[in-house]
């Protein structure tokens, strides 16, 4: 079987500490170079990253844009791509030996496949790494309750470095709206997931780095950037329904697509706003039940306990206490001892160094 020619596109935005790797994490893919390429998108960078990325031309082309966000850097680099296949990498993440040749590979075997992902490595600033693997390998289509299940709880295996399409799937996508200044990724692959075959390879071919210049992290409470997120996360739920309507799906369908979004969406705003206990409580309850929907008897009387102080404070201040408590180093030991958080079934998570 003919291999595809790949497209492989970099989206990048004041990266100069990490472009570097990046790139040479995919010229030094066992692929040959005749049959692929690689575009940067710099979304406006005010530090040294395009000139860094212009030392690896003609290897590498460089595109230059005003600062849009990842949506308009997908809008930008998309149309340009040559590839049968497009495969994207966050500048400030790398990717794995062999990580081309298996998604490549995937898509050549299965013509039904349109999106290919796989597990991740995460990377923390002090050098520890953290796995996370499927503990199987599935093959989803959101085109039922089930497949909208599966698709619901196996996304965090389809973010931007981990994600590979089919360039005519992208092509009937279409533009992702640009008021996604992050989380365009998501709109991409959950149309993907409703418009073909998606396959998640067990194995991590993504480095994930995780750094205090991540858009999507908000760990350290930062209200601005949790106000930020919380928009998004609210535009992105919006454009799904807006692009799943005009294909007709059925309503049911839509809520277990979207539903998780919006419950993201809804408990930040809580985190800042003083909404009722009520609404603490209805939030923490969905998305418990969206996350461990087999939990058992005993684990659910255990979520309920840890929600009784919501019962008698405002959300703003439940999610202040438990940011509080989140990060308190006592708290964590005793908790990891004695009472371990609980982990998705469908996933292993395991550490891979120390720092």
């Amino acid at each position: 079987m003919a291999k595809l020619f790949a497209s492989i596109l970099i989206d990048t935005y004041n990266h100069e500490r990490f472009i570097e790797q990046a790139i040479r994490s995919v010229l030094e893919q066992d692929f040959p170079a005749a049959e692929r390429e690689i575009i940067v998108v710099d979304d406006g960078s005010t530090d040294r990253t395009p000139e860094i990325v212009r030392t690896f031309e003609p290897r590498v082309r460089l595109l230059r844009k005003e600062n849009g966000g990842q949506a308009s850097a997908f809008n930008a680099g998309i149309p340009e791509c040559q590839g049968e296949i497009i495969a994207f990498l966050d500048g400030d993440d790398w990717w794995a030996p062999g990580k081309l040749q298996a998604v490549a590979s995937a898509l050549t075997n299965d013509a039904a496949v349109g999106l290919v992902g796989h597990g991740i490595t995460e990377v923390f600033s002090d050098g520890r790494q953290h796995a996370e693997l499927l503990r199987e390998v599935p093959r989803f289509r959101i085109d039922s309750e089930e497949g909208a299940r599966a698709f619901r709880l196996r996304k965090s295996f389809l973010g931007t470095s981990r994600m590979t399409f089919r360039t005519d799937l992208l092509r009937r996508i279409g533009k992702v709206p640009e008021a996604l200044r992050f989380e365009a990724d998501e709109y991409l692959f959950t149309l993907a997931g409703f418009f073909s075959d998606v396959l998640i390879l067990r194995e991590s071919l993504t480095f994930y780095r995780l750094h205090d210049s991540n858009a999507f992290q908000i760990a350290d409470g930062n209200k601005d950037a949790i106000r930020r997120k919380q928009r998004v996360l609210e535009t992105l739920a919006n454009s799904l329904r807006e692009k799943l309507a005009e294909h007709w799906t059925p309503k049911k369908l839509a809520d277990i697509i979207v539903e998780w979004i919006e419950i993201e969406a809804q408990s930040l705003r809580l985190s800042l706003d003083p909404g009722f206990p009520w609404e603490t409580l209805k939030v923490e309850l969905k998305n418990y039940a969206v996350m461990f929907g087999n939990a058992s008897v005993l684990q659910w009387l255990f979520k309920g306990a840890t929600l009784l102080p919501a019962c008698f404070m405002s959300s703003r201040s439940y999610y202040s206490m438990r940011r509080r408590f989140a990060q308190n180093g006592t708290y964590q030991k005793a908790r990891a001892k004695w009472l371990p958080f609980q982990q998705p079934a469908h996933v292993d998570r395991y550490r891979t160094t120390r720092p």
